[in-house]
């Protein structure tokens, strides 16, 4: 008979506290900086996720770009130290080891540490989650390790006013970029934005160096400008060569070589990644793994 009586106001009340409390978002929770040396940023979540498996190579097989490499490698091991350093942008031609060089910048470097170091964390953020980098910003200034934060393939198309996120979150907000934080960017273009998109800022605006110098004012916020370039033929067989030999690959030179430049002519191009495409096709016909 209880069971049927009415409920009272009070029991009511309960009820709706307890169905709103299981209906409200719950807070995500701590990642566990400690569990791994590179992460993803999951914005959706509003978490940081663990990678224990990074898809990188050795950073002696990176040939073509010895310049830009110690440039960046320099940087990144001040910054590790805990000296000043400057946010970085790595353009140019594509598959010439841009993305490749920061991981293994990174893995360079934790493999240098003394024993007792805090290890360098990589942190990757797709740039369709840009705008939300100053929370994650946020969830990093306070914690005990040093961050390069990774956006691979980054540029922003007509229309698209995220960038003004990355210009305040890089160096222009009141808080600025947090002291253990460092921010690496790869792309194609230069300036972050189609030309045709400059080109038409100065031809339409009343005043064109003011247009156009907003447009392009974000990439001066990277302190590093390092270009990449298309590679030349011998420097396409030298990667070749690097990778043949440190993955054992024993096969006749000159067969190699007219293999690769065929391999190359066939894509219209040579670069780092066409060089190490050919590698797998060449290890795959030779029933050779390449986990050494």
């Amino acid at each position: 008979m209880k069971d049927m009586l009415p409920e009272t106001l009070e029991e009511k009340i309960d009820r709706l506290i307890a169905t709103i409390a299981r209906l409200a978002p719950r807070e995500p929770e701590a990642t566990d900086l400690a569990a791994a040396d590179c992460f993803v940023w999951s914005a959706e979540a509003g978490r940081l996720e663990p990678v224990h498996r990074v898809n990188r190579v050795e950073i002696a097989l990176i040939r073509g770009v010895d310049r830009v490499r110690d440039i960046l490698d320099d940087n990144t091991r001040r910054f590790a130290a805990g000296l000043p350093a400057n946010n970085a942008l790595l353009w140019g031609a594509r598959g010439m080891g841009k993305s490749s060089l920061v991981k293994a910048v990174h893995a360079a470097i934790n493999r240098d540490l003394a024993e007792g170091e805090p290890p360098l964390k990589l942190i990757e953020i797709h740039r369709e989650d840009i705008d939300t980098l100053p929370k994650l910003l946020a969830i990093l200034k306070s914690a005990p390790f040093r961050f390069v934060l990774f956006c691979d393939d980054l540029s922003f198309d007509h229309d698209d006013t995220s960038y003004k996120s990355l210009k305040a979150a890089l160096e222009g907000g009141v808080e600025g970029r947090p002291d253990n934080v460092i921010f690496y960017a790869t792309s194609n273009r230069r300036h972050l934005l189609p030309r045709d998109m400059i080109d038409n800022e100065r031809s339409t605006a009343i005043n064109p160096g003011e247009a156009v110098e907003e447009k392009v004012s974000l990439s001066d916020r990277f302190g590093l400008w390092l270009g990449f370039h298309k590679c030349s033929q011998d420097e396409y067989l030298e990667m070749i060569d690097g990778y043949v030999r440190h993955y054992g690959l024993e096969t006749e030179p000159e067969a190699l070589r007219h293999e690769a430049l065929e391999w190359a002519t066939t894509r219209g191009s040579r670069s780092g990644r066409v060089a190490w495409q050919f590698v797998q096709d060449l290890a795959g016909r030779m029933g050779r793994r390449l986990d050494a």
